[in-house]
């Protein structure tokens, strides 16, 4: 848990408070959950944006991550109905939805063979016909049709669902999968965490404690995973700090968090379309602060097609060191959610030269981080005409 401000501290002037947590900052001290929350309320963007420069220069230089990847969203079919989402249909109503099959998933892998892709990130609906023996089969021959492919899937939400309907408990399913082929976790399903906002927009699903231990299991398994917050919606400031303090004592506890993902709520075509969404001076103030209060998460990163390619491209100034990769979102879930880019993929040479435009130094990556190659030095014809670096 956070330290508290002693009183001193909270009867300075504002100037005064901020002057703290810059010194802070500059000693590499870590902020508490009180001046997180100043920083929310009164804080200007470009305090917060030098400061979380400051950070991010700190701990990457001008490194700008992006990784060759691709999506496999097995169904948008789910029992659950969270008011956020504009991607699923309910169950009862699955026959407007889509549900691949085995084989469908297995020939979008192969429509990447001998292209030099290196993740595949599968996560989707819960569907009750999709369950733990299904995904578990899939894996296995993803693994068998090509090992070298990492395999970053399923929320701990899915997670949760398939490991109570098979009658295992975490720890036995988180084994099993990891066994079968499941390298890591993304981020998703954390939504907010407190109650309070959880039991409104999506009270059926698992909670923030349950969604804590599938990832602390995970990462007691040996493996990496990322989180991420929905935020911009009917949360408050404290809800943020709250979310983000209970991932920082976790990665205190583990270490296994590789990344951390602010996820801008989205009001197209779901029950909060009455909710106005964020506006961009937010958006890079949540990437600022995230990047100053969670001192022990080693990287930030912005979904470029929830935000747009400029707005992404700007929040590498405001402490963002990865911006995820070529996607080739297949079946638009992005799209149906609202996002700026209707059609979200983007090749090599385009992430390129994003990065460049900014003045940040393009690599490309691994799931884990591990440098694949750096194209600071590499020409764009050259990448333009090589398909191994495209």
């Amino acid at each position: 848990m956070s330290t508290p401000k002693s009183p001193i501290v909270q009867q300075l002037p504002l100037d005064a408070q901020l002057a703290v947590i810059a010194g802070k900052v500059d000693r590499q001290e870590r902020i508490t959950d009180e001046e997180c929350l100043l920083l929310f309320q009164k804080a200007s963007l470009p305090f917060v944006g030098s400061l979380a420069n400051q950070i991010r220069e700190r701990k990457h230089g001008d490194v700008t991550y992006f990784n060759r990847n691709f999506h496999i969203e097995p169904t948008n079919v789910c029992i659950y109905s969270c008011h956020f989402c504009s991607y699923s249909q309910l169950y009862a109503h699955r026959d407007e939805g889509w549900e691949l099959t085995m084989e469908q998933m297995l020939d979008i892998v192969k429509s990447y063979d001998g292209k030099p892709v290196t993740e595949v990130h599968v996560v989707g609906g819960v569907h009750p016909k999709m369950n733990l023996e299904f995904f578990a089969e899939l894996m296995r021959k993803i693994k068998a049709h090509r090992p070298d492919l990492h395999i970053k899937g399923f929320t701990a939400v899915e997670l949760d669902y398939m490991f109570r309907k098979a009658k295992k408990t975490v720890e036995e399913g988180m084994k099993y999968l990891h066994e079968a082929g499941l390298d890591s976790m993304p981020g998703g399903g954390a939504e907010i965490f407190h109650p309070e906002v959880r039991e409104k927009i999506c009270a059926d699903k698992v909670d923030g404690e349950g969604w804590l231990k599938i990832h602390e299991t995970a990462h007691n398994n040996g493996m990496f995973t990322n989180a991420t917050m929905l935020y911009g919606h009917i949360e408050n400031y404290s809800h943020r700090v709250d979310h983000m303090s209970r991932l920082r004592a976790l990665q205190d506890k583990t270490g296994g968090f590789n990344t951390f993902i602010p996820l801008k709520f989205r009001n197209k075509d779901n029950d909060m379309s009455n909710v106005a969404e964020s506006t961009m001076v937010e958006d890079m103030k949540m990437y600022a602060i995230a990047r100053i209060y969670l001192d022990n998460f080693p990287h930030l990163k912005a979904y470029w097609p929830m935000l747009g390619r400029q707005n992404a491209q700007l929040t590498l100034s405001f402490g963002v060191n990865d911006i995820d990769g070529t996607i080739d979102d297949t079946t638009k879930i992005y799209s149906m959610a609202g996002s700026e880019e209707q059609t979200p993929s983007m090749n090599t040479a385009q992430l390129v030269t994003l990065i460049k435009q900014a003045r940040r130094k393009p690599v490309e990556r691994g799931t884990l981080y591990n440098v694949i190659r750096d194209y600071d030095s590499i020409d764009l014809k050259e990448i333009e005409s090589n398909p191994l670096l495209n």
